[in-house]
């Protein structure tokens, strides 16, 4: 299959959620071996009104990838222990994200994270023209259930309980 191209990328974080289910998120090694993972679960995080979103305390060093145009990877940091891959989306300066949260029978941003072995060094790849990740096409998928976000009661129900959580059946 070939690569997703940039206007795959422009639309809204919930939308390409939805969208990113069942694609190849391709990752290639050091070694120049390729490894494919059907993605099975995502995340939408949606701008700075979102109260869950990283943007929603505003521009920081740590979220300005999110304020380009999407096709962009933004990697953080949680318990000092896991890389979260998130693909940026949307029109530049509307910040916001998908958080990749499943691959294949690998289950938990985290656990993703660590299978990919994201670090830091992703932070602002840009997914169309990278050699070492991107996503490739595949057949849209119809079969997926939609559930609230994860550990995020933090932003109030509200934010919590918006079904942008997209889950492969």
């Amino acid at each position: 299959m070939k690569k997703l191209e940039l206007e795959f990328y422009k639309h809204d974080a919930v939308t390409v959620a939805e969208k990113l289910l069942g694609k190849t998120l391709v990752r290639c090694w050091d070694d120049g071996l390729v490894s494919r993972y059907r993605i099975t679960e995502t995340e939408a995080y949606l701008g700075e009104e979102d109260k869950a979103c990283h943007a929603s305390k505003g521009r920081t060093q740590r979220t300005e990838i999110m304020y380009s145009e999407g096709g962009k990877v933004y990697v953080y940091l949680i318990y000092g222990m896991y890389w979260m891959l998130n693909i940026v989306t949307g029109a530049e300066n509307h910040p916001q994200a998908v958080l990749i949260r499943g691959i294949d029978n690998i289950i938990g941003s985290g656990k993703v994270g660590r299978e990919l072995r994201i670090d830091r060094s992703f932070y602002g790849e840009n997914l169309p023209d990278s050699n070492r990740i991107w996503i490739e096409n595949a057949p849209e998928v119809t079969c997926f259930i939609t559930a609230p976000r994860v550990g995020i009661d933090y932003a109030g129900e509200e934010w919590r309980d918006k079904p942008w959580r997209f889950i492969l059946k």
